[in-house]
């Protein structure tokens, strides 16, 4: 007898419980005998400190039918064009700016590649040469014209958001728009769970036992101080989000309309809890007895098995690895959409799909494992046990270690990246090899083709020269954004 799935309960609210409640309702619209319940339980925390994302959510966005504008008035909403990466390598006699961008936008616009150019002449270029938006970010520029349509603008960009807040958008989007149901943690019987229950992994962990991959031999960092600073209402707001390294790890300064996120990001193996917060207070310029800060441990690794039996595992209860380069939501809202779109409301289908959706998330927590510790691995710092163990010592990937090999004789191309579960490919990793100086051997160029490549810089150059005349800074387009909507939407 064919049995179907009728009940599914998502166990656990905040943001991984919510993008899989928007994500299942979507795809099973059209499935009317099916209910979607969240089981919100006091007893499940929110860890609510993941506020930066990628350009991805944008298209979870428009396909749950939330629109730009309610997310950027109801989450204390900025906007992200990338990463500014501070103190990754070492400081030079020749120059006091040790920084670069990952900014979201593509590094050829006009689809040339220039890297040969770059590759000729590494110590009087910046790789950023090929984009214009580290220049419009550090001009604290929007990357949205006044005129631009939702979810569009010149500039690439994701967002960064109040978690809570917009755990909550999700809710009320999921409750109001798509008919899902929600309860308290009261013992009910479904055909299917959704286990969305944070570090506890209540059902794939406790329950049915699946192992975890640990990957603390590649990621060394363990633990997060996270606090949260008011800010003024006229404070410059930066367009991306800052991560600057340290001698045991690194900090991220996340920039909301009216505060700032800002963490500290360790490993307990080389540095002592009481260091980490004074590191901390350092920074911020605030005495640490007057710091509070949230300590987070960070267990670095996955679920074996993403789809066990009738359950699947998203958000942390299926994975973590620390927060650069904005992994989680990223990972959680790709999980989501993999699980929704090939869940069948037969049962008799559920273990092709769960064979196929186990191999895709391993293969894909495995290359994002392999870009998290790039940027450690790739460093020239050696001024601390940490950094040298990173860099000389630590484990790597199969994967990873046969692309570093491969460029340091050509770089990247997207042919190196063969799967579409990569979610981080050959321009992010242009940005972050370069950005960081890796070596790679300089190929020769035609007269012609130097020339040819020196042009469309040019073109790069004056484009952004064009924008960072055209762009408000980002505070005033948000302040202006806020004001317009405020007043239309007036009861």
């Amino acid at each position: 007898m064919n049995m179907k799935v009728k009940k599914i309960a998502i166990i656990g609210g905040g943001t991984a419980g919510w993008l899989a409640a928007n994500h299942l309702a979507v795809e099973l619209r059209a499935e009317t005998d099916i209910s979607i319940t969240v089981i919100e339980s006091p007893e499940i925390g929110i860890i609510g400190v993941g506020e930066g994302t990628v350009p991805h959510i944008r298209k979870s966005l428009m396909k749950f039918g939330i629109a730009e504008a309610e997310l950027l008035a109801t989450c204390d909403t900025t906007f992200k064009a990338g990463i500014k990466f501070v103190d990754w390598r070492a400081p030079t006699a020749t120059s006091d700016t040790n920084f670069y961008y990952h900014p979201f936008a593509s590094p050829y616009p006009s689809g040339v590649d220039v890297t040969a150019l770059y590759l000729n002449s590494p110590a009087t270029r910046s790789f950023s040469m090929v984009t214009g938006v580290p220049a419009l970010a550090e001009a604290m520029r929007a990357p949205k014209l006044v005129s631009s349509p939702a979810y569009e603008g010149p500039v690439n960009y994701a967002y960064h958001f109040n978690a809570v807040k917009f755990g909550q958008l999700l809710a009320n989007n999921a409750k109001s728009r798509l008919g899902v149901l929600t309860k308290d943690g009261a013992a009910l019987h479904f055909d299917f769970y959704v286990d969305c229950s944070g570090f506890n992994s209540l059902i794939l962990g406790k329950i049915f036992k699946v192992p975890f991959v640990d990957k603390s031999a590649q990621i060394l960092t363990d633990t997060a101080l996270a606090v949260q600073i008011p800010t003024e209402a006229a404070a410059e707001l930066p367009p991306f989000t800052l991560a600057k390294a340290h001698a045991a790890g690194w900090l991220w300064d996340i920039p909301l309309t009216n505060r700032r996120g800002v963490g500290f990001v360790f490993s307990s193996a080389h540095m002592s809890g009481s260091s980490a917060v004074e590191g901390l207070s350092s920074y911020l310029g605030i005495d640490a007895d007057k710091l509070a800060p949230r300590k987070i441990p960070m267990r670095i690794g996955y679920r074996e098995q993403f789809w066990c039996k009738n359950a699947v595992s998203l958000g942390l209860a299926q994975g973590f690895v620390e927060p650069l380069e904005a992994t989680s939501i990223f990972v959680t809202d790709f999980a989501a959409e993999l699980f929704a779109r090939n869940f069948s409301v037969d049962k008799d289908n559920m273990s092709v799909a769960a064979n196929y959706c186990n191999k895709v998330m391993a293969y894909t927590w495995e290359r994002v494992m392999d870009f998290v510790q790039l940027h450690y691995c790739i460093s020239d710092r050696r001024d601390s046990a940490f950094w040298q163990q990173n860099t000389l010592e630590t484990k790597r990937s199969d994967v990873l270690t046969e692309r570093l090999a491969m460029w340091k004789f050509n770089p990247p191309k997207k042919s190196d990246f063969f799967s579409r579960f990569e979610l981080f490919d050959v321009d992010n990793y242009l940005f972050v090899l370069y950005g960081m100086r890796y070596q790679t051997r300089a190929k020769n160029m035609t007269a012609y083709e130097q020339q040819y490549f020196e042009r469309e810089i040019e073109k790069v150059k004056a484009t952004g020269k064009k924008l960072s005349s055209e762009l408000l800074q980002h505070r005033e387009w948000l302040n202006e954004f806020l004001a317009a909507y405020r007043q239309t939407n007036r009861t």
